[in-house]
């Protein structure tokens, strides 16, 4: 097994693989807004038991995945326009 190859010996990089973030995005946002919903209706016991502070990090967590989804959203749309400016 060698470590080193030289230059003319190694193949070229594969191309970067396409995926589609949005879907990844949508399924944690969903995920924070379910423990969001459920904190909501627990939240006297939460409150109890001193984890009140679950109700903020889930409206957050919710808050942050909606970002989430418009930055990608808008990073999608720019890369589609790029690639029907460079084949025309």
């Amino acid at each position: 097994m060698r470590f080193w190859l030289s230059e003319s010996e190694r193949r070229p990089d594969p191309a970067p693989a396409r995926a589609d973030a949005r879907k990844a995005v949508f399924a944690g946002t969903l995920a924070w807004l379910v423990a969001f919903v459920v904190s909501l209706i627990a939240r006297e016991q939460l409150a109890a038991a001193g984890l009140e502070w679950f109700v903020w990090t889930a409206a957050i967590g919710t808050g942050l995945g909606i970002v989430g989804l418009a930055v990608v959203q808008v990073i999608r749309r720019r890369i589609l326009r790029q690639e029907r400016e460079s084949s025309d």
